[in-house]
């Protein structure tokens, strides 16, 4: 699978399936500070992605008025 990474942005080829949380695990990434994408889906960190898969993993952010 492809997993695009923003901030900073970058790509990693990893194979087999795994669960989004196992993904997020292995690639040292605190689950609740990034939302994982498959074309136009959120993942839920239990959703299972595989070697024909390309996910984006984008930072959380926040904000609004005060």
């Amino acid at each position: 699978m492809k997993v695009i990474l923003r901030n900073p942005r970058r790509e990693v080829e990893l194979s087999g399936r795994r669960r989004v949380k196992e993904l997020l695990h292995e690639l040292g990434i605190l689950p609740s500070t990034v939302l994982v994408i498959r074309r136009d889906e959120l993942l839920t960190s239990d959703a299972v992605v595989g070697d024909d898969d390309v996910v984006e993993v984008r930072p959380v952010m926040s904000g609004g008025r005060a």
